[in-house]
């Protein structure tokens, strides 16, 4: 029995300016925009302080999985998450890109020895090569490259 992960609420401080953030800036696909009524309209009954609730629905390109974002969905303070991961198969043109958005990314790195390293991995060998991001709420995301996935993915 197959069972896939769907979405992951991101904890903002202002809806809009997060929506323009993922939407605009990084490109990624609006599903959904509810305000309460709605969403009561599409699931079929009244939510109990439904005059502040609000989930915007956003997906990478080519992700199964979303993000949500909004009022009422979430209590956990805006800012507070780190390292989601998302991944790309050329680290390199994905900077590009973003760079070219107005996103604030960081130069590539890998992990050595030593930690964090400055630059791609000299072998770029998959899995190892990342970047980040933060929106504009203080939220991380890490960028890996993988070229070719591992069997079973």
């Amino acid at each position: 029995m197959d069972l896939k992960f769907e979405a992951v609420i991101i904890p903002v401080s202002d809806v809009d300016r997060a929506k323009k953030f993922y939407k605009e800036a990084l490109g990624w696909r609006e599903d959904i925009d509810y305000r309460a009524p709605a969403y009561e309209k599409a699931i079929g009954f009244r939510l109990r302080g439904a005059e502040s609730y609000r989930i915007v629905q956003l997906t990478p390109p080519g992700s199964e999985c979303a993000i949500l974002i909004g009022t009422g969905i979430t209590q956990v303070t805006p800012g507070t998450y780190q390292g989601m991961h998302l991944t790309t198969s050329d680290i390199e043109a994905m900077r590009t890109e973003l760079v070219n958005r107005g996103v604030e990314v960081s130069e590539p790195f890998h992990f050595g020895p030593q930690g964090q390293t400055p630059g791609l991995e000299p072998g770029r060998a998959d899995y190892n090569s990342y970047m980040s991001f933060r929106d504009p709420d203080g939220n991380g995301w890490l960028i890996q490259e993988i070229k070719q996935r591992a069997p079973g993915r």
